[in-house]
């Protein structure tokens, strides 16, 4: 990747009433002035394959993390930058490397904490891929590559607004500011509860900024306000001691694969809702979003329906969803006449904010104990559990967003929600009760993640840096409350 595009056109010149003084323009003007740094240091965070799952090089997250500390080094603004992991246990480090640094507050000034994560997504099947996963490739007004939207780029927005920052007022500012880098966060955060735990006085902050959500498209910005939690597990069905003939048998003796697929269809309505009693959904605005959108943005096939009740984004923001994602069966290359004697599946249910995690698990565990067909024996285990979140929208730093956003986009943010789940929110919430949290993003539509051809749109990245340089410039402006 050797250039960067010179057809994505700059924000449009919004008011800056919080200053006169013309702060904003200079952070403009910084922002453009480092933006091909910035993306060319994303290139080269993006070429490395930090993929935290336990299956892959452990060295390579580590570099990630080196690589990421340098970036944060190189501010010079930070009295110290660390890497660290959650725990030590029999003289070995626990969990995968962290990136964190602290920068104290002064005159008054509130602390915020930016957040991202350097770890990725395995990248799947190469042949799936336009242009090889670790190889960042510039094609039109987009960035290909494993981890350039989720969440590398989130990595590079912080880092860069600090440069405009620092580019600005030099780095004798009154705000105080904690970076914390995480290097789980696609391996599901299991060490982040005990992280927080240990490193509470070093991450503790008024404002909380989780950079890893999305915009609304491509020219609005949006502030996640509601995600939905999730409740994960196997389930095991089974029905015999031993595998038997099809054909000697077949008719009289119920196989498992028979019993999981009648007991899995107990799971939805006729039209694809969830049936589980105790599943709530939550009392959420939306915005308008049509069927030819979720069309556009899933890939839907023609003549294939959606599923579900009530708005489009209700059934993606407010209630509750029900995905098998893996089956434990001989595949059809290797099936063979047999009446299996057991057959596991993972579950995966989205959960709406306002429900607790564990009062789901209840109900979907009550309600797969009474609907097992033919008697079928159940087991449920690896259970993983996250809580949904809501934000509170009343603070000063949600403001403060709104109008940094409404800055740098040249239009005002959209509240939106989030199908997916962060569970390691409501850990920070616990954690810091009285931190006011935002989740913002770098990513749009069509930036794919998690899926082969990721991408992030270099225009949106280069708005979603300046409006954090703003936000980061709008708090120094105030008083710590």
């Amino acid at each position: 990747m050797t250039e960067t595009p010179t057809d994505v056109q700059p924000a449009r010149e919004p008011r800056t009433d919080h200053d006169s003084g013309g702060t904003f323009d200079r952070l403009r003007e910084a922002v453009e002035a480092g933006f091909p740094s910035t993306v060319a240091d994303l290139t080269r965070l993006v070429r490395i394959p930090s993929v935290s799952w336990s299956a892959f090089d452990p060295e390579q997250v580590a570099a990630s993390a080196e690589a990421v500390a340098e970036l944060v080094r190189g501010l010079g603004v930070f009295d110290e930058v660390h890497i660290r992991r959650a725990a030590v246990a029999d003289g070995v480090e626990l969990g995968q490397p962290a990136v964190v640094a602290r920068r104290a507050a002064r005159n008054g000034r509130p602390t915020v904490l930016l957040y991202a994560h350097h770890d990725v997504q395995p990248p799947g099947r190469d042949d799936h891929w336009e242009s090889a996963p670790f190889e960042p490739t510039l094609r039109g007004d987009r960035l290909y590559g494993r981890g350039a939207a989720d969440d590398k780029a989130g990595v590079m927005a912080h880092v860069a607004a600090i440069r405009a920052l620092v580019d600005v007022l030099g780095d004798d500012f009154d705000l105080g500011i904690v970076i914390f880098i995480e290097g789980e966060e696609e391996d599901g955060s299991p060490s982040f509860a005990n992280f927080l735990r240990a490193q509470r006085d070093l991450l503790a902050a008024d404002a909380i900024v989780v950079a890893d959500s999305n915009n609304w498209d491509l020219d609005t910005p949006a502030l996640t306000v509601a995600l939905r939690g999730n409740v994960t597990f196997r389930l095991t069905v089974s029905t015999l001691d031993h595998a038997s003939h099809s054909g000697m048998f077949g008719g009289a003796v119920p196989d498992a694969m028979l019993a999981a697929i009648r007991l899995l269809d107990s799971l939805w309505d006729a039209d694809g809702s969830v049936a589980v009693d105790g599943l709530r959904a939550a009392d959420l605005d939306t915005p308008e979003y049509d069927e030819a959108q979720l069309r556009d943005e899933t890939g839907l096939l023609d003549g294939v329906a959606p599923i579900g009740r009530g708005s489009v984004l209700s059934r993606i923001w407010a209630q509750p969803s029900i995905t098998v994602t893996g089956i434990d069966a001989p595949s059809v290359a290797h099936a063979s006449n047999t009446l299996l004697p057991s057959v596991a599946v993972r579950l995966s249910t989205r959960i709406a904010p306002g429900q607790d995690a564990r009062e789901a698990l209840a109900a979907l565990r009550a309600h797969l104990l009474a609907n097992a067909p033919f008697g079928a024996r159940i087991e449920i285990d690896d259970v993983d559990t996250g809580q949904p979140f809501l934000v509170d929208t009343s603070g000063w730093a949600v403001a403060e967003a709104r109008a940094a956003m409404a800055e740098a986009w040249g239009r005002a943010p959209v509240d939106i929600g989030v199908g997916g789940s962060i569970p390691f929110i409501a850990e920070l919430v616990e954690e810091f009760p009285s931190a006011q949290i935002l989740v913002t993003g770098v990513e749009d539509p069509d930036s794919r993640a998690h899926s082969p051809n990721e991408s992030l749109h270099l225009g949106v990245f280069r708005r979603a840096v300046l409006a954090e340089a703003s936000f980061l410039a709008r708090l120094q402006a105030r008083e710590q409350s």
